[in-house]
């Protein structure tokens, strides 16, 4: 069967195609994610993680910014679910609030971070020459400059209703090493027959970049998008353990463990459920990142 001309440039120029394809491969990527035993059960835990950060303070009588002092590190009863601090604070609240903020963090940070490794990775093997030369300079200098301690020294700038600061710091270093492999794909992709067709018609580099490099790197970026959610939650959570990420009076998964550590012996409610709920999330979150990885590749399932 042979094409038309506009045919053939709506085939090359990715509009026809990319509408009739992109619904039918992500059915099947889909299908392949939910029939594997681990995508489920990942999807399952952390669709229940989020309903219980963001719907279960519902349910509590308690804000994390409530104080009960007649009850000062009281363990769980019908009164406080999972106990109280040393401060009266309800640790069901705290625990759910330090939850959201470490969720709304983890997935912002690691979306931020994906969209600037595909944007250098992409541009820098496409275009090459001083252009592949000065991102791969940026990409470098970055790698080499110790990220706690300048997460460390910028602290103070993450005071109360400061966390997205704190989120476009932490994503700025964590794009590197997906932006070299992206790179490297990009310049094998840059010498397909569809790509070298689309610039013989004249299509732009920017449009060849957005509508035939990114959509065919999409498996990695989706993938490195989803490991990188739990990269994040457990950066931030180090950072917060610290007293370098969310700042009081707001609360997040790292700074409820580094109070609890201190109470862990005598008042482990103060401790374990933060810590526990943090293992989970984050066990999920790499449940959901192995099965994405065999439903875009189940050849790499099969050899392993």
């Amino acid at each position: 069967m042979t094409l038309s001309d506009e045919e053939l440039a709506e085939e090359l120029t990715g509009s026809g195609a990319g509408r009739a394809g992109a619904p039918s491969r992500l059915r099947v990527v889909a299908g392949r994610f939910f029939a594997a035993r681990q995508g489920r059960i990942g999807f399952a835990v952390l669709a229940l993680m989020f309903l219980l950060a963001f719907v279960g303070p519902l349910f509590s009588r308690w804000t994390y910014t409530d104080k009960d002092f007649l009850a000062f590190l009281q363990p769980p009863s019908a009164r406080h679910w999972f106990g109280t601090l040393q401060t009266g604070a309800d640790v069901y609240a705290v625990t759910l609030r330090g939850m959201q903020k470490s969720l709304v963090v983890g997935m912002l940070a690691a979306l931020v971070s994906t969209a600037l490794a595909a944007l250098v990775g992409a541009f820098a093997g496409y275009f090459l020459g001083w252009t592949d030369r000065a991102l791969s300079w940026l990409t470098d200098l970055l790698l080499v400059l110790p990220a706690f301690l300048i997460l460390a020294i910028m602290s103070p700038l993450f005071g109360s209703g400061q966390w997205p600061l704190f989120v476009l710091m932490l994503a700025l270093f964590l794009w590197m090493v997906t932006s070299k492999v992206t790179r490297g794909m990009t310049i094998s992709l840059k010498q397909r027959e569809f790509i070298q067709a689309a610039r013989f018609m004249g299509v732009p580099p920017v449009k060849i970049i957005f509508t035939h490099v990114l959509p065919n790197l999409s498996s990695l970026l989706i993938v490195d998008a989803t490991l990188n959610v739990s990269a994040a939650i457990l950066t931030e959570t180090s950072l917060s353990y610290f007293g370098f990420g969310i700042q009081p009076p707001d609360v997040s998964l790292g700074t409820l463990i580094a109070d609890g550590s201190r109470t862990a012996v005598y008042a482990p409610w103060t401790f374990w459920f933060a810590a526990g709920l943090l293992v989970v999330t984050v066990l999920a979150v790499n449940l959901i990142g192995d099965a994405l990885r065999d439903a875009f590749d189940p050849a790499a399932r099969r050899s392993r």
